[in-house]
C-alpha cells in the first residue's frame, strides 16, 4: 500500500518534510513543552521509578498485546495500560493493568477522551 505523501513540519518556520506531525528535533521540543505545561502536574507523582519496575516486569510477564491475541495477531506489547485510571481510583496492581500494542492504546485513550481533554 502506498504511503501518504510527506507534509512540512507543523513547528512554525521549518520547512523540514516528515510524515508525522513535528520533525524529529521539533517533536522533542513539543514532547518537552507538553510535559511541563499541558500534562497535569499529578500525574509526575504517580509515574515514578516504581511505575517504571511493575511496567517491566508486568510487560515481561506480558510480551504480547492482550487484545490483539484475543483477535488472533501477534503483536509485540509497547504499552502498559491501567483499566481502572490512577486518577479515577485505580492502583499499581497487575489486576488493573493490561499489556497492549501502541495502536490498541490510542484507541482505548480515543474512545475514553483522555488525551485531547473533552472539556
Amino acid at each position: 500500500m502506498p504511503r501518504k505523501p510527506k507534509r512540512p513540519c507543523s513547528y512554525p518556520g521549518c520547512p523540514r518534510l516528515t510524515e508525522g506531525r513535528f520533525c524529529e528535533e521539533h517533536e522533542k521540543q513539543e514532547n518537552r513543552r507538553y510535559e511541563k505545561y499541558d500534562r497535569d502536574p499529578a500525574v509526575r507523582r504517580r509515574y515514578g521509578r516504581a511505575w517504571k519496575r511493575i511496567r517491566d516486569s508486568y510487560a515481561a510477564a506480558h510480551p504480547l498485546c492482550e487484545q490483539c491475541l484475543e483477535e488472533g495477531r501477534y503483536v509485540k506489547t509497547e504499552e502498559i495500560h491501567h483499566k481502572v485510571p490512577l486518577s479515577k481510583g485505580g492502583t499499581h496492581d497487575r489486576e488493573n493493568l493490561v499489556a497492549l500494542c501502541r495502536s490498541c492504546h490510542a484507541r482505548i485513550h480515543a474512545k475514553s477522551g483522555d488525551r485531547w481533554h473533552n472539556r
